[in-house]
């Protein structure tokens, strides 16, 4: 009798025991629970005040891309202040059949050449600006595309032009009227409908009437082209505004216009020189000279080809003030399968401008990128591709790409030297 009830008071106990044990492994569970809950709370809050932080930093970014972006910058904004800004340059964008074969994919139907860039286009998608030449018509596919002596390019180049970050096209050049003023017409259409703006052609008297301006950071900058010819193609009698032919008084009315509207800068694209020739001639300095007088800021010289030198010069005002002007004589081709001596070796040219706030322009710093158009025999498709030629050279020196192959590894080496001379002559 003892003996049970001895069992039944252990019982009880031990009950108790579990039941105090099971209450407290419960409170511990509730209190992990809690502490759980409050650290997910935490990182939660924490989480959000991060996104919130970041969204704000982002649009805080884009915001100044956007104002910083010519695209979005076509109203004029006041400066009180020294504005810099920087000024991309390329050269002639040919396309001979060789490449928009290459560019062309059997299973789409379709053109892209944005795969030429890739190796070069960090240098103007950072840029505030940038300008080329264009050397090549977009007159239609009914036309049937075609390459020298009568270019006409798959509309595509234009959009992948204006996704690499060009914004404005030099299109006055002997090559204009390759397909008569239907296809300048059109490449004008096909330029709009890519978002790119173009000077030098025209598809009415007012257009051509019209400067072409762009703002960056507020700087109202005047595009002016020219070219010397079209190639002995005849230029329509009753067309005779579709294409700015050099001429100093049309150009001085056009420098007297851009400053009576208020231009800051003045930029002047003009077909000219000699082709192949690494040298300007003397008509290329005497127009310099007109130009820089009449008061251009910067000269962007095409057609040869080929790279010409390049200066900077302190031009005296009328007023007796001086300012900094630059002239690159050629730019050189961007993009071509020519195979001329210095014909696929050209630079991404960037400079450094400020206008101050006593209206003066200075050119501050002179950059370029040494490019090279490469073309690898040995592939199927793809074989055409810009080079950054020093990047090219110090991946093969590493043993990191030696996709080049020591021929080409070689020919860099003296393109490089060859451009440096070129420009420093």
């Amino acid at each position: 009798m003892r003996r049970n009830q001895r069992n039944i008071r252990k019982s009880k106990k031990n009950n108790n025991d579990t039941k105090k044990i099971t209450s407290l492994l419960l409170k511990i569970i509730f209190i992990l629970l809690v502490l759980f809950l409050i650290v997910m709370v935490f990182n939660i809050a924490s989480n959000w005040l991060k996104y919130q932080s970041a969204t704000k930093q982002y649009l805080e970014n884009l915001n100044s891309v956007e104002n910083n972006n010519t695209e979005n910058s076509n109203t004029e904004e006041s400066t009180n202040s020294d504005t810099t800004f920087n000024l991309t340059a390329i050269g002639d964008i040919m396309c001979h059949n060789t490449q928009y074969m290459d560019a062309y994919n059997s299973e789409t139907g379709e053109y892209d050449f944005s795969y030429v860039f890739d190796d070069i286009n960090y240098y103007i998608k950072n840029s505030n600006i940038t300008v080329a030449n264009l050397e090549t018509t977009f007159a239609g596919s009914d036309k049937g595309y075609s390459n020298y002596p009568r270019f006409n390019t798959p509309d595509a180049l234009a959009s992948n032009l204006k996704k690499l970050g060009v914004d404005v096209v030099s299109t006055a050049g002997n090559h204009s009227l390759d397909y008569g003023f239907d296809g300048l017409s059109r490449t004008i259409d096909v330029l709009d409908s890519a978002d790119i703006s173009h000077v030098g052609t025209y598809k009415t008297q007012e257009e051509r009437d019209t400067i072409l301006y762009k703002y960056v950071k507020g700087i109202k900058i005047a595009f002016l082209n020219y070219a010397y010819g079209t190639n002995g193609i005849s230029i329509p009698s009753d067309k005779t505004f579709c294409i700015n032919i050099i001429d100093q008084n049309l150009i001085k009315s056009n420098i007297e216009k851009a400053k009576s509207e208020g231009a800051d800068i003045i930029i002047a694209s003009m077909h000219w020189g000699t082709e192949y020739s690494t040298t300007p001639n003397d008509t290329q300095n005497q127009l310099a000279d007109f130009l820089f007088q009449n008061g251009v800021n910067i000269i962007l010289g095409t057609h040869p080809h080929v790279l010409q030198k390049m200066e900077k010069r302190t031009v005296t005002l009328e007023n007796g003030s001086t300012q900094d002007g630059f002239i690159i004589y050629s730019l050189g081709n961007f993009i071509s399968d020519q195979n001329a001596a210095n014909t696929r070796s050209s630079i991404i040219l960037d400079l450094q401008i400020t206008k101050h706030t006593d209206s003066t322009v200075t050119v501050d710093n002179i950059n370029y990128i040494p490019i090279y158009m490469y073309k690898n025999s040995s592939a199927t498709t793809k074989k055409m591709k810009l080079l950054d030629i020093n990047k090219a050279i110090s991946l093969y020196e590493e043993g990191t790409d030696t996709s080049i192959g020591s021929s080409m590894y070689t020919t860099l080496k003296t393109e490089l030297n060859n451009i440096s001379k070129i420009l420093n002559q």
